[in-house]
């Protein structure tokens, strides 16, 4: 018997031979072999090294509005830089405590955390932790306490510049940090202020809609304040496009706009909507070992390679 129906079988039946019997390794290099890969070397706990910085970098992730993607994509880079063999430390300085979440570091109320450090001067050695399941990874974390603690830091001497000693302290007891990472709340309070002047960079992720582009000249009039009057190393070296949705003309069109106003500063890799991303925290873990194959963990990880190689980018 034979007819369209017969030939469109053959086909098919021609293609999966092909493919069966093609020589091991010629489909390496495709999206899911890759994606495959990558997944197999994180449970290993270990991907390709990364270039190590000369110096510790320090970067504040910051943007006021909330719903960005600021404290995912917080704790998705530095699990991904983790992975790739350097030493990374992130400070949850929201007093909501979800950094600390998602990197399954525990902060019920009590904790010894980044409250205690702020405001009553403790050394910042005495509140880090190590992360789970993620070797190179350590967190300061961040408990309800935290919520007070704007009210508190008025009266304070040298109130913008407690993070920035005790951080400056904690470095001296060590020279193996390559990066570290702070969450700021969504807010520019004294919060913000004070890892804005612990920092020497301003990582910012944007969030791929037109509301997420009305709060972010504010931001940059206060990076150019702090820079101004209380920290003249600090610029914005890195943006990152986040929750964009290909299927959106919208989410083109910001992209664009944010690359004409900010050039090379605006790292090539897009975030995707991801569920997995969505779902990682609620299991206490990052995307990169919740579902280390996901489009989500592989954009952060092509992230983190981008920031990993940047030129040098002190004192922009």
């Amino acid at each position: 018997m034979s007819g369209p129906g017969s030939d469109q079988a053959h086909r098919v039946l021609e293609l999966v031979v092909s493919r069966e019997t093609e020589p091991t390794g010629a489909g390496d290099d495709t999206p899911i072999a890759r994606a495959a890969a990558t997944a197999a070397q994180v449970r290993a706990g270990r991907i390709a090294d990364l270039p190590r910085p000369s110096r510790t970098r320090v970067l504040t992730v910051s943007n006021q509005k909330g719903g960005v993607g600021k404290t995912t994509t917080t704790v998705n880079l530095a699990a991904a830089l983790a992975l790739g063999g350097l030493r990374v430390m992130v400070l949850d300085l929201d007093p909501q405590g979800n950094a600390s979440t998602a990197l399954g570091v525990p902060h019920p109320s009590g904790t010894p955390s980044i409250y205690e450090v702020l405001v009553e001067g403790e050394p910042l050695g005495s509140v880090v932790q190590e992360v789970p399941a993620i070797p190179g990874l350590s967190a300061a974390p961040a408990t309800i306490d935290l919520a007070g603690a704007e009210i508190e830091l008025v009266s304070l001497v040298a109130r913008e510049s407690r993070l920035l000693r005790a951080l400056d302290a904690y470095r001296r007891d060590r020279d193996d940090l390559d990066y570290v990472l702070i969450d700021c709340p969504p807010s520019l309070g004294l919060l913000t202020v004070n890892a804005m002047v612990a920092a020497e960079e301003v990582f910012i992720p944007i969030q791929c809609e037109y509301y997420a582009l009305e709060g972010l000249g504010q931001l940059v009039r206060n990076v150019d304040l702090v820079k101004a009057h209380l920290n003249p190393p600090l610029h914005i070296s890195t943006i990152l496009l986040t929750m964009y949705d290909a299927r959106t003309r919208l989410a083109a069109q910001v992209a664009d706009e944010v690359r004409t106003h900010f050039g090379d500063r605006v790292l090539k890799t897009l975030i995707p909507r991801s569920v997995r991303v969505s779902e990682a925290p609620s299991y206490g873990q990052t995307v990169m070992t919740y579902d280390p194959g996901s489009s989500g963990a592989l954009s952060y990880l092509e992230a983190a390679r981008e920031l990993a190689r940047q030129a040098e980018p002190y004192g922009g």
